[in-house]
């Protein structure tokens, strides 16, 4: 779906408010920074509109001096409502033979342009500001989980991030999956 100027505008006058509103998360960068670089890859704006869109509120977590990238995560309290009841991977999703799920965490992470947390992504993500408090989410599983069947999961419980494996074709509705974003 094309968004209207307006649209994209709009968004982006939210992402300035949160990231103003929320300096803890990436102290020390401007956001003329970010909305430069916003508007020099508009495929990336796309995707984090996206990431808006099914809940996530994105927001820049910190800078990759190395790579020269700024990296945007879902900050929503909760596993983003638009991206639950899914099944880890197509893989997942072809192995279920009856009530299959719509998607799949990877396969939709693919179409939107971004990718699943890594289990130390979701470490640092927790440890900026506690999330999944009554949720879960998919994270990035290592192929020597993934081709036994597993994949990997994480919440916030009891004051402690803990980190599980589930089949990956299971998915529950207060599971979803958590995303970043490397502009």
């Amino acid at each position: 779906m094309p968004y209207t100027t307006d649209q994209v505008n709009e968004f982006l006058s939210l992402l300035k408010k949160r990231f103003a509103a929320n300096m803890h998360r990436h102290q020390g960068l401007e956001w003329s920074t970010v909305e430069s670089r916003l508007h020099s890859s508009p495929e990336k704006l796309l995707s984090l509109l996206k990431m808006e869109e099914t809940g996530g509120e994105p927001d820049v977590i910190y800078t990759d001096t190395f790579n020269q990238e700024i990296v945007f995560f879902d900050f929503s309290p909760e596993s983003p409502k638009g991206r639950r009841s899914l099944c880890y991977d197509q893989l997942a999703l072809d192995s279920r033979r009856e009530h299959k799920p719509n998607h799949s965490a990877v396969g939709m992470a693919m179409e939107m342009g971004v990718e699943l947390l890594t289990e130390e992504q979701y470490q640092l993500l927790q440890a900026v500001e506690p999330v999944d408090k009554k949720t879960s989410s998919w994270i990035a599983t290592p192929d020597s989980i993934r081709t036994l069947g597993g994949a990997l999961f994480g919440d916030n419980r009891f004051g402690r991030v803990f980190t599980y494996c589930n089949g990956a074709e299971s998915y529950y509705s207060v599971r979803g999956f958590r995303a970043s974003l490397k502009l």
